[in-house]
């Protein structure tokens, strides 16, 4: 008999190439804070940059009380098909059985996941930064433990690529695909601080109004066009938009990594026109599944000091000309003004000092709650 079960996605991690990461026989313990609470719950675990396939040796999913500790007695084991340990296939993902787990909205799980084998760089680990706290142990399966040892600390997420939560029928998700001003780089370490979490308190803080979750599928270094570090918007829209479970909206903010062209490749430097036919395709494949596709305008970046030389008054333009286009169409559903929400009025090239982080292109945990103001509930 067909599942009819109504699962929605509650955190996620878009999974891109780890830098420098490698494991042998080590557990981790990853801490995602999630958008809605519910009872009953599925961790998925991605294998999406793998050259091989990747056993998990024991995984299991508990309440975090304090650093790498549980709160005693919620940590539930993981099973695949009834399985205690999984093979991941080179490239796949897998979804664990449901398991019974009370928990609030905006609470932090700790997921773990036992590496019993010789994981070297060359492996392909699957990562993505967090912008917060992860734990990794010492050599050993301590999956099991209330208080895990810890060997070293991270700020990635590893393999973890998402936690789906039984919800009630009516309850809806926004997904947020875009960059490292989504995933909201150079915030404050373990404060989230990005505009999809500002979004999800908001949300659950409103008088009314359908349930929702938010998923952050931020990357950073994202562009539409061209892939860095993991595939391009254009690449990963099916699997981490169109696949992600109960998804009824998305917010795409993408385009600022095609301006700035970090690897400084001709045949990369961009045009509005390019960016924009980008941007249309989006919507397009997004609306041809009954989701809500809401665009995000461009933030200012005049002069950043993240890359120097990448704003130039050419690329300026052509930012101001996707703006405008996206201002004027109708290809999407809404828009997200967060130019207008972070720009300096008598200096529109620029932000705001009081939402700069110092390096002119990433927003300040006041500019990235400013963004997630900034997007109208009304559209949920």
């Amino acid at each position: 008999m067909r599942d009819t079960t109504h699962w929605v996605g509650t955190w996620t991690a878009a999974p891109a190439p780890a830098e420098g990461a490698a494991f042998s026989n080590h557990t981790l313990r990853m801490i995602p804070r999630v958008s809605i609470g519910g009872s009953r719950l599925r961790v998925r675990i991605s294998n999406a940059c793998g050259t091989r396939p990747l056993a998990i040796g024991a995984a299991r999913v508990g309440l975090r009380s304090a650093g790498p500790a549980l709160v005693p007695g919620s940590n539930r084991r993981l099973t695949f098909g009834g399985e205690t340990s999984a093979t991941i296939a080179a490239g796949a993902l897998i979804v664990s059985d449901p398991v019974e787990l009370s928990f609030a909205p905006l609470s932090d799980l700790a997921v773990s996941l036992h590496l019993p084998e010789d994981l070297p760089a060359s492996f392909g680990i699957t990562g993505r930064y967090a912008r917060q706290t992860n734990y990794i142990s010492p050599p050993g399966d301590f999956a099991a433990e209330d208080v895990m040892p810890v060997g070293r600390l991270t700020d990635d997420w590893y393999f973890a690529c998402g936690i789906d939560v039984v919800a009630p029928p009516a309850t809806g998700a926004v997904v947020a695909l875009g960059d490292s001003l989504t995933d909201a780089n150079i915030s404050t370490h373990d404060g989230h601080h990005s505009w999809p979490s500002q979004l999800a308190r908001r949300l659950l803080a409103r008088p009314s109004g359908r349930p929702m979750a938010v998923m952050n599928q931020g990357l950073g270094g994202n562009r539409i066009l061209h892939d860095i570090r993991g595939d391009s918007g254009l690449r990963r829209f099916d699997r981490d938009v169109l696949a992600q479970p109960g998804v009824t909206h998305a917010i795409i903010m993408l385009g600022t990594n095609d301006l700035r062209n970090r690897w400084r490749k001709p045949e990369e430097e961009v045009t509005a026109p390019q960016m924009i036919a980008g941007l249309q395709q989006l919507a397009v494949r997004g609306q041809a599944h009954g989701i809500n596709v809401i665009a995000a305008t461009l933030t200012p970046f005049e002069n950043e000091t993240f890359l120097p030389g990448a704003w130039n008054p050419k690329r300026e333009a052509i930012r101001q000309a996707v703006n405008d286009w996206l201002r004027k169409s109708d290809a999407f559903d809404a828009i997200a003004d967060f130019d207008r929400a972070l720009r300096d009025p008598d200096h529109p090239t620029r932000m705001l000092p009081i939402y700069d982080c110092g390096d002119h292109l990433h927003p300040s945990d006041a500019g990235y709650r400013a963004m997630g103001d900034a997007i109208d509930l009304s559209l949920f």
